[in-house]
């Protein structure tokens, strides 16, 4: 036994001969094995408990962003409800998705989450820490860490077959093909952790789930110390657009340096300004109070899906020229003469928008170099997000999660919801403009 190891047992072990007589159990930190009827549990590391999630790889970004507010109203649920432990989250770091095609910017895998988001906003919220931090103070034995189990949700194929669902959280054999994890000895599973080599699991067990986050609790076991729920987008919001939902979304701040890239901006090429937009906010998510004020620079906003869209969604997605039309209509209608446009579409449909709306001013956002290799496409994203929820009008595009995220912040902010939740029409003339999803304080 390791000397450090050695020096801690026998602390420990004193630390529960030594406790009151009338404590029932002590918990057992992993690897150590302490002999004591009646002990008292009271130092941290035994009482420090880790949750780690992940997404089925394909998921992109915006989705994966609502899968992180899934989990963090879970964790918020057990920590008002389950005080015998502190409950903490662990960060997965973001990998290389689907839209982040970028070359020559350096590597798009293992990205922390500070690069994207204002970390110490999250934590106001929940206590959660980034993957490098977790690996840090999580214990190792010769610089691999072995995390206790694995849950790896899996859909319940025969409610879909039957389209009756109803909750169900059962221990079943894995799909074959699906699982991305293998045994590789005795208690020990090697697999796709977040691209780190030095991180196995002692047990994995696949789990046919149908239902909210909540139902997760009952496979929290007092004796596991890290648990990981793989293809954690399959379960559910607890309280889609409740309070807590919302709450938790509210805290997902940007990184500082991406709003002020997003401001300059916003200031040298659209004459927008907080103070003039109305759209001032406080430092702290915290102190936000509901309204419905915004005004929001003098430009109209657009988010022009294509690429995956012009194929699995052509019905909803307008040819280019019919997307100037829809688009000259509403910049009449509200007097605006510039639009921010959002996309990914291909610079010669982007220049060809430009062509049919050659009486208006029409721009992007193009980084810097600087940008494109500190902030990655992530970063770019999130900034395009950012100049879009401060417009005075926002078109999106039907079914996206890169919209979604913005119509949220838009919420946030405090603008009229008809301003935000919008959308340019496929091949139909006249097109639902679908659901609002207001915020609730």
């Amino acid at each position: 036994m390791p000397r450090n190891l050695f020096i801690f047992c026998l602390l420990l072990i004193a630390n529960c001969i030594s406790g009151s007589e009338d404590s029932e159990f002590c918990v057992k930190p992993d690897g150590v094995e302490v002999e004591s009827k009646k002990c008292l549990a009271t130092s941290n590391f035994s009482k420090k408990r880790y949750i780690l999630y992940d997404v089925n790889p394909p998921e992109g970004f915006n989705l994966r962003r609502d899968v992180y507010v899934r989990v963090a109203v879970f964790v918020k649920k057990l920590l008002e409800e389950n005080g015998e432990f502190d409950w903490n989250l662990v960060l997965p770091p973001w990998g290389n998705l689907y839209h982040w095609r970028s070359k020559n910017i350096g590597s798009q895998v293992g990205l922390p989450w500070g690069l994207f988001f204002d970390v110490s906003s999250l934590r106001k919220y929940i206590p959660v820490l980034e993957m490098y931090d977790f690996m840090k103070e999580y214990p190792s034995i010769g610089g691999e860490i072995s995390l206790d189990i694995v849950y790896v949700l899996q859909n319940d194929e025969e409610m879909f077959k039957t389209g009756k669902f109803k909750d169900k959280n059962e221990i079943a054999d894995c799909a074959k093909g699906k699982v991305r994890y293998e045994k590789i000895g005795k208690n020990k599973f090697t697999g796709n952790f977040w691209g780190y080599l030095n991180i196995t699991a002692r047990d994995v067990k696949c789990l046919t789930f149908q239902g909210t986050t909540s139902g997760l609790t009952k496979n929290l076991q007092p004796i596991f110390r890290s648990v990981v729920f793989d293809h954690m987008e399959i379960a559910l919001h607890d309280f889609y657009g409740s309070k807590d939902y919302w709450t938790a979304r509210r805290s997902m701040r940007y990184n500082q340096e991406l709003y002020e890239i997003a401001n300059e901006f916003r200031k040298n090429k659209l004459n927008s300004a907080d103070l003039s937009d109305k759209t001032e906010r406080p430092t702290d998510w915290k102190k936000e109070k509901g309204r419905r004020s915004a005004l929001g620079g003098s430009y109209l906003a657009l988010h022009l899906r294509r690429r995956d869209f012009l194929i699995g969604r052509s019905e909803s997605v307008p040819t280019i020229e019919n997307a100037a039309l829809q688009l000259k209509k509403k910049l009449e209608e509200l007097k605006l003469k510039t639009i921010f446009v959002a996309t990914d579409a291909e610079n010669e449909e982007y220049e060809e928008l430009k062509k049919y709306l050659e009486d208006y001013i029409i721009t992007k956002f193009i980084p810097s170099e600087y940008v494109r290799n500190k902030f990655k496409d992530g970063g770019i994203a999130i900034i395009d997000q950012i100049i879009c929820s401060y417009a005075r009008y926002f078109i999106g595009t039907h079914e996206s999660t890169f919209t979604f995220r913005i119509q949220e912040d838009r919420e946030i902010i405090g603008f009229p919801s008809n301003t935000t939740f919008n959308r340019l029409c496929g091949k139909e003339k006249k097109c639902s403009q679908g659901g609002k999803w207001e915020i609730v304080w």
